[in-house]
C-alpha cells in the first residue's frame, strides 16, 4: 500500500478490534495516518490488534477500552486523540450490536441495547467529535457504518434496521449543520460481509464457509470483505472526497440494484 492520502491525520475508530473497524484501522495506518486510536469494548483483543497494525505498518496506534453506550467512555475515546495529539481529524463510528428476534417477541432490553450502541452512541460520539473539531478549527471528517438494512426490512432485525436508518438520517442532518465549519459527514452502508458478526448471525463455521463460497441474493455471489468497506472509509476521510458530504455510500455487491428475478421453477421448459 503506497497511497498516502491520510498523511498527518489523527483518526479514531470505534469497534476497532475486529471486522470492519480492524480493517479500517489497518487501511488508515497504511495510508499514512499520523495516529490511529482504536476503541473497543473487547479489552483483551485491543492490544493484539494494535500490535498487529504496528508490526504491519509501523504506525502510531493508541488503544482505549470502553463501551460506546456509556457517554463518559465516548468522551474518553475522543480525548484519547485530542489530549496527546491536539486534535481529531477523522472519526469512524463503527461499533456494532445485534440480535435476531422476531418483532412480536423482541424484549425491550434488546431494542434499548441496540439503539444505545448504534444510534445513541452515533449521536454522542458525533457531537463530542464535532465540538472538538469546531473548537480547534479542524476541517474534519465524521463517518458512520450504516447498513443496507437501513434501506429496507430485515426480518427479525427491527431494532437493527431502525438504528441504522436513524444513522443515515443523522448523517444527513449533521452534514448540513456542520458544513459551514468545514466538517464533512458521510455514512457507508455495507451489504452482507465476511465478519465475526456475520458468523455469529449464521451460527456456525460450516454455515459461514458456505456463505463465503456463495451468497445467492448478492449479484456478485459473494460476501463483501471488510477491506472493501475500509477502502471506502479511507476515500471518504481523504481530500479526494472534499466535495462529498451528507451521503450514504452503498457497498453491497449490487444487492440493492437487483429488484427481483423470476424463479426458475416457474419458467416453462
Amino acid at each position: 500500500m503506497s497511497c498516502t492520502r491520510l498523511t498527518g491525520k489523527i483518526a479514531l475508530i470505534t469497534g476497532g478490534a475486529s471486522g470492519v473497524g480492524r480493517a479500517t484501522a489497518i487501511r488508515f495506518a497504511q495510508e499514512g495516518a499520523e495516529a490511529v486510536v482504536i476503541a473497543d469494548r473487547n479489552a483483551e483483543a485491543l492490544p493484539r490488534v494494535a500490535d498487529e497494525i504496528r508490526a504491519l505498518t509501523g504506525a502510531n496506534i493508541v488503544e482505549v477500552a470502553g463501551d460506546v453506550s456509556v457517554d463518559e467512555d465516548c468522551e474518553r475515546f475522543i480525548a484519547a486523540a485530542t489530549d496527546p495529539f491536539g486534535r481529531l481529524d477523522v472519526l469512524v463510528s463503527n461499533a456494532p450490536a445485534h440480535s435476531a428476534v422476531p418483532f412480536l417477541q423482541m424484549p425491550r432490553s434488546d431494542w434499548d441495547r441496540v439503539m444505545a450502541v448504534m444510534l445513541r452512541a452515533s449521536f454522542v460520539l458525533g457531537q463530542v467529535a464535532a465540538r472538538a473539531m469546531v473548537e480547534r478549527q479542524t476541517r474534519g471528517a465524521i463517518m458512520y457504518t450504516a447498513s443496507v438494512s437501513a434501506l429496507g426490512a430485515s426480518v427479525e432485525y427491527a431494532h437493527y434496521g431502525a438504528a441504522k436508518a436513524g444513522i443515515v438520517n443523522l448523517t444527513q442532518t449533521m452534514a448540513i449543520e456542520l458544513v459551514d465549519y468545514g466538517i464533512r459527514v458521510n455514512a457507508v452502508s455495507p451489504g452482507p460481509l465476511d465478519t465475526p458478526q456475520s458468523r455469529d448471525v449464521l451460527g456456525s463455521d460450516e454455515a459461514m464457509e458456505k456463505a463465503r463460497a456463495y451468497w445467492p441474493l448478492v449479484p456478485m455471489k459473494r460476501l463483501g470483505k471488510p477491506e472493501e468497506i475500509a477502502a471506502t472509509f479511507a476515500f471518504l476521510a481523504s481530500d479526494d472526497a472534499g466535495y462529498v458530504t451528507g451521503q450514504n455510500i452503498i457497498v453491497d455487491g449490487g444487492l440493492r440494484a437487483h429488484s427481483y428475478s423470476i424463479p426458475e421453477e416457474l419458467i416453462a421448459k
